[in-house]
């Protein structure tokens, strides 16, 4: 699969090769879930992510225009070792954001919840909210720095979830 020119420009590719899981040099993956309202703001936080020493996921750099999506999204989260899910008013209404945070609860991953238009108390207040995900440490956007420094320190002990 080639690459696109956004995700070469940034270091990305769409190549599954390099998330061999066997692979004991493979860098921590870090898919970004998000509304496509939201895109500007997940590709700050995918710049930010790749920064600290982690491969980002971002729909829009990662699968090319035309491509199976589903495919690829499905593929990613099968190797993920964390979901950041950027919630917005509008990513609370995206059925995809949803499924791949279920995809990610199912594998036992980090979910980390960023928070941007809402408050935690709105977000937890949502009767559609699981209990599992109410029950986080939620952040705000502005709190970001924290979890970057978080996940730089994962992968510097080279810890593959937590």
């Amino acid at each position: 699969m080639a690459t696109s020119p956004r995700a070469r420009d940034r270091g990305l590719t769409a190549d599954m090769d390099e998330f061999d899981s066997g692979s004991s040099s493979r860098l921590r993956l870090v898919f970004i879930s998000h509304a496509g309202e939201d895109t500007w703001i997940a590709r700050q936080i995918a710049r930010e992510t790749s920064e600290r020493g982690a491969r980002p996921f971002l729909d829009q750099a990662d699968i090319h225009v035309g491509a199976e999506f589903e495919d690829h999204i499905r593929n990613f989260l099968d190797q993920a070792d964390e979901l950041i899910v950027l919630f917005t008013p509008w990513s609370l209404e995206r059925p995809y954001v949803w499924a791949e945070i279920g995809a990610a609860w199912i594998r036992r991953i980090p979910i980390v919840i960023i928070l941007l238009g809402l408050t935690a108390s709105e977000f937890q207040a949502r009767p559609n909210v699981p209990v599992f995900l109410k029950k986080r440490d939620i952040i705000h956007l502005n709190q970001m720095d924290e979890y970057l420094d978080q996940l730089e320190q994962r992968i510097a002990r080279g810890h593959k979830n937590g």
